[in-house]
């Protein structure tokens, strides 16, 4: 095909036809008719033999195309991001006749263009919500769709991303971290200084754009959520900025573990509400900021903090977050000239996964990886690694991975990290993971920080305990130990992307907890 040159490179293998199409977003792929099905040719899947599993479950495993029908062509069209969707195949079905189409959902390649109208990402996702808040959710909706198509409003959070949240921040090519940690693969890393931003963590993009979305909806109170602080820390800002009374609710136990984001928001004039039911820790905040939200719906939008909830929320957090991997895109490609070969971030809920890794999503030469909290260790069961260790389930509004046991009852999630300390995450990470397009890696407390140590030693960077989840998993992967896939290049051209979601003030009483911990043997 005229204008069509192979990318290089991959992490699976895609048929070569289409990925010639998918670097020049031609509408149509065709694999030889004369072979029973695509499948045959190494790419019915289009994750293929080598894809990355998210775990050893064999419900986790991806897709394979074992129809026997004869596949005469797919169709793709260009998704609003840029991005190649699989949308349709025509084949000659098995049992004779005439050529027919049929329309494909789903693909782990429409994983960006998704959600449906219904809020699901693939069978994760959707609304499942109190009556009572059904029409606030459904305003919810309109509203938020109105503004994505709105320039002044967009405009406006561009303007205070630049001006006020000191966007985009520093991409920061960390060399003494990266002799210690890329092992065989030479790999070099790239730090997405989230910790730069205003309030020291990516929590603001979310908060900014939700409270702007608040006054658009002519509600006069903000609710959030918080664990680490930081997302509290981050509304109260926005709120003070635009003059909106908020509430933050924060479970007891955060409370004690995160005096100095506490003391922020009562500087900033909000009103931090302790929460003692269950384990006093996020999950718990969530559920009476859900309450608070019921009982005053007229009055009130809840600024959710994370890329989970009821439908919008998970589309309306990614959307304000991805700023985070579209300015690494485009950052990477001015120093070096091409993306990165691995994205990887930690994953509690998932906001700051998603943003790093939505824009990644669509390009098959770039590997997804996060890091979830893994507590005690895995095996202990006190752990808070919701794709690893968890099933399908219902939890604050939507369907997703999450900790429960056999009567699905929450299981409560254990990390030394109060923003990670969650039992389920976000509906579109698990239906990445779950096709195979997410690899999925986790942490100690001690490993995570022993990480924190090390990277202060060796950068001069304090990190948050959420971001050193992501650091301490990083050898891991590139190593391909514990069932990850590892296979990376040895060649000294690898190139990493971590979000660095923010800074460590915050954990200082941690590294006082931990302080039998040493940092790597690189930094002593």
């Amino acid at each position: 095909m005229p204008g069509c040159s192979p990318i290089r490179g991959l992490s699976f293998p895609v048929h070569p036809l289409s990925l010639s199409c998918y670097e020049t977003h031609d509408i149509r792929a065709r694999c030889d008719p004369t072979r029973r099905s695509c499948a045959d040719q190494g790419w019915g899947d289009p994750l293929g033999e080598t894809a990355i599993r998210s775990s050893t479950s064999p419900s986790r495993q991806p897709r394979r195309d074992t129809t026997p029908d004869v596949l005469l062509g797919r169709w793709y069209r260009t998704t609003p991001a840029g991005l190649l969707a699989l949308t349709a195949e025509s084949f000659v079905p098995s049992s004779g006749g005439p050529p027919v189409a049929r329309t494909l959902e789903n693909d782990i390649f429409t994983s960006y263009a998704l959600p449906d109208e219904r809020g699901n990402f693939g069978r994760f996702g959707g609304t499942f919500a109190p009556e009572t808040l059904m029409p606030a959710i459904q305003e919810l909706v309109e509203a938020y769709g109105a503004a994505r198509r709105d320039e002044a409003f967009q405009a406006e959070i561009d303007r205070l991303a630049a001006s006020y949240v000191g966007r985009p921040t520093p991409l920061y090519e960390a060399t003494r971290f990266a002799e210690e940690t890329s092992g065989a693969t030479g790999a070099r890393i790239f730090l997405k200084r989230e910790d730069l931003a205003h309030t020291g963590a990516h929590k603001i993009n979310n908060a900014i754009g939700q409270s702007l979305l608040t006054r658009r909806l002519g509600k006069t109170r903000v609710i959030a959520e918080t664990g680490a602080g930081q997302h509290g820390v981050a509304t109260a800002t926005a709120c003070a900025l635009l003059d909106l009374p908020c509430v933050v609710y924060m479970g007891a136990e955060d409370i004690e573990r995160q005096g100095p984001n506490v003391l922020r928001m009562h500087a900033l004039g909000a009103e931090v509400r302790p929460v003692t039911s269950g384990t006093a820790t996020l999950k718990d905040a969530v559920n009476e900021a859900m309450r608070d939200w019921v009982t005053n719906v007229e009055t009130t939008h809840y600024v959710l903090g994370s890329a989970m909830g009821p439908h919008p929320y998970p589309t309306i957090v990614r959307d304000l977050q991805r700023r985070i991997g579209d300015e690494s895109a485009a950052q990477l490609r001015t120093v070096e000239g091409r993306l990165p070969d691995l994205a990887i971030a930690c994953v509690g809920g998932g906001s700051n996964a998603i943003g790093l890794l939505a824009r990644f999503i669509g390009e098959p030469t770039v590997r997804l990886a996060v890091a979830e909290a893994a507590g005690d260790g895995l095996a202990t069961g006190r752990h808070a690694a919701a794709i690893l260790g968890g099933t399908p389930g219902i939890l604050h509004g939507a369907r997703s991975l999450m900790l429960q046991d056999v009567d699905g009852q929450v299981i409560e999630a254990h990390s030394a990290s109060a923003g990670l300390d969650y039992p389920g995450v976000g509906p579109q990470l698990a239906a990445l993971a779950e096709g195979g397009r997410l690899e999925v890696a986790s942490a100690t407390d001690r490993e995570a920080v022993a990480a924190m140590k090390t990277t202060t030693r060796m950068e001069g960077i304090l990190p948050a305990l959420e971001t050193s989840h992501a650091i301490a998993a990083l050898p891991k992967i590139l190593a391909g130990v514990e069932g990850l896939a590892g296979g990376w290049p040895s060649d000294g051209d690898l190139l990493v992307l971590l979000g660095f979601s923010g800074r460590g003030d915050k954990d200082l009483a941690a590294l006082a907890r931990f302080d039998d911990v040493p940092p790597w043997a690189g930094s002593q």
